[in-house]
């Protein structure tokens, strides 16, 4: 029977998890579509979306007040390029600025507030579970006769980095948090968030005005797919949250 504690705990875990496992795939089909307009081709999307996504949402998810600094400075930073080259800049323009201001926010607020280097360390933990389960997935479409939709690929990137985040936390954060000072490692972290708001922004703000019509095309590619991935994160999400919570591994305590 659950008691009302334990029902508790699985209404948070899934209102958590399913918030960061919505960002997480958005995120994720973004980038995926992103990098296959670059070029990248079989297995290298996959690898790199999911890596990218799960670093940057772990940083959101558990070293939070160091990826809100850095996603406060993304945005200022994003805004001010926009007014300054009038809505009109280059992609890696305006992460570069981003990603600068991002890094010295991160500095100014470690110096504020001391710390270890847990932030890096549950992010480094993010993009070694998104390359693992990039990899596994990359291998388990490879052998299908068709590409999965991206509502079921985020679904299934977000529950295997989930469950594996989880299980490795402790371990890998314990074993990463001394490697950099704590003023290095919340200027990376920050740094990272404050560039990949920045290119969000970028995508949805509809700064593609200077790129021609196969560019603008492929943008819009990217845009419709965000939906999608939307969804199936949220439900990866929130299914595995609520897995692992009844398996022990409780939301109370990596937060």
């Amino acid at each position: 029977m659950i008691t009302r504690d334990k029902f508790t705990a699985i209404v948070m875990t899934l209102f958590v998890w399913g918030l960061s496992g919505a960002l997480f795939g958005a995120l994720f089909a973004g980038l995926f579509q992103t990098f296959v307009v670059a070029g990248f081709s079989d297995w290298q999307p996959l690898v790199l979306a999911a890596a990218t996504a799960a670093m940057t949402t772990s940083a959101l998810y558990s070293a939070m007040p160091v990826a809100l600094v850095g996603a406060t400075a993304g945005v200022l930073a994003s805004i001010g390029v926009l007014i300054v080259t009038g809505r009109d800049p280059e992609l890696n323009g305006i992460a570069a600025v981003a990603g600068v201001a991002g890094l010295l926010a991160g500095s100014f607020y470690a110096w504020m507030v001391s710390g270890g280097g847990r932030p890096l360390a549950e992010t480094l933990t993010g993009l070694v579970s998104g390359l693992a389960a990039g990899g596994v997935l990359a291998l388990v479409f490879g052998v299908l006769p068709s590409s999965a939709d991206m509502f079921v690929l985020a679904a299934g990137v977000v529950a295997l980095v989930g469950a594996l985040f989880q299980i490795s936390e402790r371990w890998l954060v314990a074993k990463g948090s001394g490697l950099v000072p704590g003023v290095v490692a919340d200027a990376l972290v920050a740094g990272l968030v404050a560039a990949v708001v920045a290119a969000s922004i970028w995508l949805m703000s509809g700064s593609t005005a200077s790129l021609d019509a196969a560019n603008k095309y492929a943008i819009d590619q990217v845009l419709q797919q965000v939906p999608n991935g939307l969804l199936g994160g949220l439900l990866g999400g929130a299914v595995t949250g609520v897995l692992l919570e009844l398996f022990g591994f409780h939301l109370e305590e990596h937060t």
